[in-house]
């Protein structure tokens, strides 16, 4: 989370001066609730002005609103967020026995925050692991089941939520589901392989094996610009993948090895876990995608049904058929009010500033991907 400290730096109409203290702006809705004191006369529109100020800002910045009101947004992080808790869901049963714990995994999985709304954002891989280890300190939690959206996301943080998610398993030992949902492909379906059970929605589009690693040469458009780039190096290949210029074979090569590698990781985990048939290796890891029905053929899942089916999977495995509450695990500002609800996990300034070209992110995302990928900007705009 962050605190947004901002601080009067001049005047307003008729020379009146305004005072603002401290404002702590941890949600949206605690903003508009926050104490902000005034000698005369703040209008709407100057409030307006200083949330829009707000949204998305990393660094200090003064924001001036037409000479009225001028202000210094500071962004401060705040240790304080709350942990996630259980919350049972309406309409399910009030079990003070069992329990099936419903974790998501939403969106593209990167090992960053996400930035959001007037917060830091949420750390895919951190706040997976923060589930996983709320259900595994609750004794009443018999069966967990994954719910996954997801087109896959970087190697290195699937790889760490599959471990997660086994050591968990070997911890509490108790039966894990995995639900795919609209698209559960790439490293998402590397994380179901760790389940005991994998169940597709019927329309669910799951596969696309393979890895990317996506690069651009912009060489000739920052030409049009008469933008030429001058690094100074010590070592030849220290900017390997820069898009600044063409990718030489010899570079190339260097990084379809490490693709080829993570592949092979990819593929050795699936045969040995899911031991799929009727279908050659070659055309499997390939990167296609399949339907549910397709995958079922071809043993990529156990079962076809809806999320209410996967529920009662994970209650028969656990032998408490009929017997359990939902409950999923949520910070004190997150919905759980259906086994439907996810974290807001997608970068607000994307939809108010849209515009955005492939590989001028680059930076932000220098990393191979376990992701089905029809978009390049999938990875900057978080899977939608």
């Amino acid at each position: 989370m962050q605190i947004l400290a901002i601080e009067w730096l001049g005047t307003s109409l008729a020379e009146r001066p305004f005072c603002v203290r401290l404002l702590r702006i941890l949600t949206l809705n605690q903003y508009w609730r926050s104490r902000m004191r005034a000698c005369r006369g703040l209008t709407s529109l100057q409030i307006v002005a200083l949330a829009v100020a707000a949204i998305g800002c990393r660094s200090p910045m003064e924001v001036c609103t037409n000479g009225l009101m001028r202000v210094r947004v500071s962004p401060v992080n705040d240790n304080s967020v709350s942990p996630v808790s259980a919350r049972i869901l309406p309409g399910t049963r009030n079990s003070c026995n069992f329990r099936v714990a419903l974790i998501d995994i939403d969106g593209v999985l990167l090992n960053k925050n996400v930035q959001v709304l007037m917060t830091n954002g949420e750390n895919a891989v951190s706040i997976f692991r923060e589930k996983l280890d709320a259900a595994a300190k609750d004794p009443r939690v018999v069966a967990v089941l994954l719910r996954i959206n997801s087109p896959g996301g970087g190697v290195a943080a699937s790889d760490m939520m599959r471990r997660d998610l086994l050591d968990f398993k070997h911890r509490k030992n108790i039966p894990i589901v995995a639900c795919l949902m609209d698209v559960s492909a790439g490293g998402a379906y590397y994380i179901a392989t760790a389940a005991d059970r994998i169940v597709a929605h019927p329309t669910t589009i799951t596969g696309g094996l393979g890895v990317i690693l996506n690069l651009y040469n912009l060489q000739d458009t920052l030409a049009q610009f008469n933008v030429q780039s001058q690094p100074i190096k010590a070592g030849e290949r220290i900017d390997l993948g820069t898009p600044v210029k063409p990718l030489p074979p010899e570079s190339k090569a260097i990084l379809q090895k490490i693709a080829d590698e993570f592949g092979a990781r990819l593929q050795q985990t699936i045969t040995q876990t899911r031991q799929p048939h009727n279908i050659k290796d070659a055309d499997l890891f390939d990167g296609r995608i399949f339907s549910a029905s397709q995958a079922l053929e071809i043993g990529l899942v156990d079962d076809i049904g809806y999320l209410d089916d996967s529920i009662a999977v994970a209650e028969q495995l656990a032998g408490v058929e009929g017997r359990t509450s939902v409950v999923m695990y949520r910070r004190d500002t997150d919905r759980a009010l259906t086994p439907y609800d996810i974290t807001p996990n997608l970068p607000v300034l994307n939809s108010i500033m849209p515009l955005s070209i492939p590989g001028m992110d680059r930076s932000q995302l220098p990393t191979y991907l376990y992701m089905w990928q029809p978009e390049p900007l999938l990875e900057k705009n978080g899977g939608t």
